[in-house]
């Protein structure tokens, strides 16, 4: 295993148990969640040229535009939760009430 594979799986992995552990503020579950999806678009983006192909590919471009498209989903509910919750803690939400 190269220092680029295991600075990714690190990376990857290391923002999952953040995700798992600090679950307290929705805020910090966006963080590991955008830090999750950063680590996947590098690896993603030196795939071809580990492989040493010729050209690179469209999937890096379409991850990292779902990537945006996941932040900005992610933003607009915290936004939403905190002005109906009055914060952004996750043990105040409870999605058996409306």
């Amino acid at each position: 295993m190269t220092t680029l594979h295991l600075s990714f799986y690190s990376t990857f992995i290391l923002s999952s148990l953040g995700l798992a552990f600090h679950r307290t503020h929705l805020i910090s579950a966006l963080l590991c969640l955008e830090s999750m999806m950063l680590s996947m678009y590098i690896a993603l983006a030196m795939w071809p040229i580990q492989l040493q192909a010729p050209s690179s590919t469209l999937l890096p471009m379409l991850m990292l535009t779902f990537s945006a498209c996941e932040a900005g989903t992610g933003l607009a509910l915290l936004v939403a939760s905190t002005r109906t919750h009055g914060s952004d803690h996750l043990h105040n939400f409870n999605l058996l009430q409306c």
